[in-house]
């Protein structure tokens, strides 16, 4: 974080933020339900394999987020999750952005936008970054044994669960909160 500052003008805010990617398909999965005792309760489940990629970055500081929806997840979708998250950093500011060391977020092909520097977290610890939490909170409240019938409508959902937590700037916040990383 001190070479970032080093390079960049003196007092320019710097914003921390997480991105992660998340897979979402029609092919459902077992979760739990609620069902009068003595009774087998209905889950349903689909075959199909249509998917989408949900790129998403949230700011806890500020309790914002930035995110889009892709057929795929290659560099060029990264570059366009890029592009939005320096839309939405306060003009003026640097963004430090954390994520996993996926090969796509160190590819040559990788625009970053000026505003934004790229910090990757340490492989394999999934655990310290908070946008896993965000992905289980969606779909644990939200997004529980779907059953998709395009792919236009997995983009919806998906959508609608989005902006659903956009509109809780406390509950991207504490979604993210460690005991462990106080100020971070």
């Amino acid at each position: 974080m001190a070479k970032i500052k080093r390079r960049l003008p003196r007092e320019t805010p710097i914003e921390l933020c997480r991105q992660d990617e998340a897979r979402v398909c029609q092919e459902t999965k077992l979760t739990r339900r609620w069902a009068r005792r003595g009774t087998r309760p209905s889950a349903p489940k689909d075959q199909r394999r249509s998917s989408a990629w949900f790129l998403g970055a949230i700011w806890l500081a500020e309790g914002k987020a930035a995110g889009i929806v892709m057929h795929r997840c290659n560099s060029e979708a990264m570059s366009m999750h890029l592009e939005e998250i320096a839309f939405h950093v306060a003009p003026g500011a640097h963004a430090v952005l954390l994520l996993d060391q996926a090969g796509r977020h160190g590819s040559a092909e990788l625009a970053v936008p000026p505003n934004i520097t790229l910090m990757p977290l340490p492989p394999r610890c999934p655990e310290l970054n908070p946008v896993e939490n965000v992905w289980q909170f969606m779909h644990d409240n939200w997004l529980s044994n779907p059953i998709y019938q395009s792919y236009d409508d997995i983009v919806d959902q998906r959508c609608f669960a989005w902006n659903k937590l956009v509109e809780q700037p406390w509950r991207i916040m504490s979604l993210g909160l460690r005991q462990w990383t106080p100020g971070f």
